[in-house]
């Protein structure tokens, strides 16, 4: 239940169209539900805005599929990250609306919430076509938030006119996340660019000296641009969300230009 939900069913009960035992029967469980092997945290969307979110990596598919069912009755929408196939075939069986982003591994439930007209965009770049599991975990994760999300992918430093081609796209941003493996470059041109709050994710994608992402996770925790946050490697999740949150909260660093150039792309 988040504060739109609330809100309504208190004005349900003003109303006199809800009362007060079917209210305090939907408020039973807040903060929180007691299954025998976990406990929901129905509270987190009043606290944060967006549900609480399921890692399935570790549970089983029956687990998975429970929390999920319980979460969307609740809130309307529900999201997992980390599923892999098993945790799916039993997701689509009882929830038939769920949808499954096989490359990001991740299982949407329900609808999004439409982003407010004057929230900015979150961009979601990254640098290889390799990365983008993690970017689609972010970008999937940003959108499930309540974030617009615009794409630029494989537009990594070994042909920077890629990116340099929708550098407008970013000046525009209201937080970029900004995915890379090999040396992890990526992050610091992007936030030197366009002067935005940048989440840097470091990929597990490299040859044996990346250590399995860990090259590239140095690299960016040394990044010399201003703005760039780091998340832990493979963290499209915690990347996605933590754009989400400052793009709605944070100041633009600077002014957006009110067009492109003539000739120059989105």
């Amino acid at each position: 239940m988040d504060t739109h939900h609330l809100r309504a069913l208190l004005e349900g009960v003003r109303r006199g169209d809800v009362g007060v035992d079917a209210a305090l029967a939907r408020l039973r469980d807040l903060p929180y539900e007691a299954l025998d092997f976990a406990r929901l945290d129905h509270h987190r969307a009043l606290r944060n805005g967006v549900p609480e979110v399921v890692l399935a990596l570790g549970k089983t598919p029956d687990q998975v599929a429970e929390l999920l069912q319980r979460l969307r009755a609740r809130h309307g929408r529900a999201l997992a990250t980390r599923a892999d196939p098993a945790h799916w075939a039993q997701v689509r069986a009882r929830l038939a609306e769920a949808r499954y982003h096989a490359e990001a591994r991740v299982i949407v439930v329900g609808e999004r919430p439409p982003p407010a007209a004057d929230r900015p965009e979150v961009v979601v770049c990254c640098a290889g076509t390799g990365d983008i599991p993690v970017a689609e975990e972010a970008a999937l994760t940003a959108e499930f938030a309540g974030s617009r999300v615009v794409r630029l992918y494989d537009v990594g430093v070994a042909g920077l006119h890629r990116l340099l081609e929708h550098r407008h796209r970013l000046y525009a941003a209201g937080a970029i996340v900004a995915v890379a493996g090999m040396e992890g470059a990526l992050p610091s041109v992007v936030a030197g660019l366009a002067g935005r709050p940048t989440v840097a994710v470091p990929t597990s994608v490299g040859y044996g000296a990346s250590f399995g992402g860990v090259a590239a996770l140095l690299a960016m925790l040394n990044s010399c641009a201003a703005g760039v946050a780091v998340v832990n490697i493979d963290n499209g999740f915690g990347a996605g969300f933590l754009a989400h949150l400052i793009a709605g909260t944070a100041a633009q660093a600077a002014p957006a230009p009110a067009a492109a150039p003539a000739g120059v792309s989105d």
